[in-house]
């Protein structure tokens, strides 16, 4: 939830992008040529991932809702 709210935001789709330090939302694009984003801890491991977008603007918006909600949200581990 902490990681969401501090995460700079990485846009690996412009060439020559800026990289950024963890907690940190990585914008990319999938083999479809979709935009995705993941969100990842302040250690570098993955803890979110997205669907694909058509348009950068849909991929970004999906990271103002995490960032959003993540303070509010359950925190649900998988059964082992």
């Amino acid at each position: 939830r902490k990681s969401a709210a501090a995460a700079n935001i990485e846009d690996q789709t412009v060439e020559g992008y800026e990289k950024q330090v963890h907690p940190k939302f990585e914008i990319y694009l999938d083999k479809k040529g979709e935009f995705r984003f993941r969100l990842k801890a302040r250690n570098g491991e993955p803890i979110a991932a997205s669907e694909g977008y058509t348009a950068k603007a849909g991929c970004k918006n999906g990271i103002e809702s995490v960032i959003r909600n993540a303070a509010d949200s359950e925190v649900v581990l998988p059964e082992e």
